[in-house]
């Protein structure tokens, strides 16, 4: 009736042990109408997965999005990080300023003699000789967006480690493009002064790709490391052996047979070979007053007269030929003989511009693959 509680109502029904509720549900029409539901909805999210597009199925992945969009997303935000840290960006640049200007008045106006063309290659030496600095100004920046990463994003899934590794490098990219530009212009025409364009642009690019490379050669030694600090360790050791053996120092001839192999796999033969054939290659030389043999000819004989028949097979040039006496002979004529026990040729410059993009991209590879290996690889199975 209307005075009876609800409460003590529903407890006396549900009490009642003439009535099996289990069964009394299981027959009733609600139960059908019900179970006729759960069928329906079950099929038509077979029908679904059944159909989904190969986008769709990523919605099912372990992350929200798909990579390209993880991709975008980490690589814009890591700009933004960028962009809000000026002093980091701004060492950078001061370092390529200052130091290029430095390296480029050092050996500024070089002639083309032969204490001047080897001043030109110890000012490649000088630039290459930074690459440790801009290696060891990135690492530790990434040390402490890896430690955010693996602390805060990857637990809560928020996108790939692959994304991650590739937004890094990416950004970097940039930056290194304009610290190649500033070194390039603080220290080639300082040097050189205005050669042909085609001079001018191939430096360009390879002081470009040397900072690129840089920055790739950074991510491959951090990416499995602790700390910035244990990864500095590396970066001198293999530094010191890829420019050591470039070249500069020694010719591949005088280098030791154990030894030769170094100065086929570092990086800096290449970028060297290539920049010194851009500035040296096809330039006439004249020999400063140190550097010429002095000698008299045979009386009544010219200078010319005399050197003929040696000047036929002979690589250098003769000063004064009419002169009769004090002939001047200079050991050079061009800086291509200067530069071929080197192994520096003209026609190698875009073969060894590409083989420093092979350098780069294989940082880049094992990159990835060492960060999957030591850090990734583990942190999941951690979790299992």
């Amino acid at each position: 009736g209307d005075d009876e509680n609800p409460a003590e109502y529903m407890l006396e029904v549900v009490t009642d042990p003439n009535v099996d509720w289990h069964e009394h549900w299981k027959n009733s029409a609600e139960f059908t109408a019900v179970e006729n539901e759960l069928y329906k909805i079950n099929n038509e999210d077979k029908a679904k997965i059944a159909e989904t597009t190969q986008e769709e199925e990523g919605s099912h992945s372990e992350f929200a999005m798909l990579f390209s969009s993880q991709l975008y997303s980490v690589t814009l935000r890591v700009f933004q990080q960028y962009w809000r840290t000026p002093s980091y960006i701004l060492a950078k640049f001061i370092l390529c300023i200052a130091a290029g200007l430095f390296i480029g008045f050092s050996f500024y106006d070089a002639n083309v003699t032969q204490q001047g063309m080897q001043n030109v290659l110890y000012s490649l030496f000088m630039v290459g000789s930074l690459f440790s600095t801009v290696v060891q100004q990135i690492q530790p920046y990434f040390v402490t967006q890896r430690d955010l990463y693996e602390v805060r994003e990857r637990p809560s899934k928020a996108y790939s480690w692959k994304a991650f590794i590739l937004a890094q490098i990416i950004v970097e990219v940039p930056y290194q493009i304009i610290s190649g530009l500033l070194m390039y212009a603080c220290f080639f025409y300082p040097v050189v002064g205005i050669p042909s364009s085609e001079r001018q642009i191939l430096v360009m690019l390879f002081c470009i790709a040397l900072f690129i490379y840089a920055s790739t050669f950074a991510h491959m030694l951090i990416a499995a490391l602790p700390n910035a600090e244990t990864a500095a360790a590396f970066v001198v050791l293999l530094f010191a052996m890829s420019l050591i053996f470039c070249g500069v120092i020694q010719s591949p001839a005088a280098l030791p047979g154990f030894w030769i192999f170094m100065y086929s796999v570092s990086f800096f033969t290449y970028w060297v070979k290539g920049m010194a054939a851009a500035m040296l290659w096809g330039r006439a030389v004249t020999c400063a007053p140190a550097e010429l043999s002095i000698f008299n000819p045979p009386s009544g004989m010219t200078c010319g007269a005399y050197l003929k028949p040696y000047l036929k097979l002979a690589p250098g040039h003769l000063r004064n030929p009419s002169a009769t006496s004090n002939c001047s002979y200079c050991a050079l004529s061009s800086a291509n003989q200067y530069l071929g026990p080197t192994a520096i040729e003209w026609s190698d410059r875009w073969a060894n511009f590409g083989y420093l993009w092979v350098y780069i991209v294989f940082n880049i590879t094992v990159t990835i693959a060492l960060y999957w290996f030591f850090r990734a690889r583990k942190m999941s199975g951690n979790k299992k």
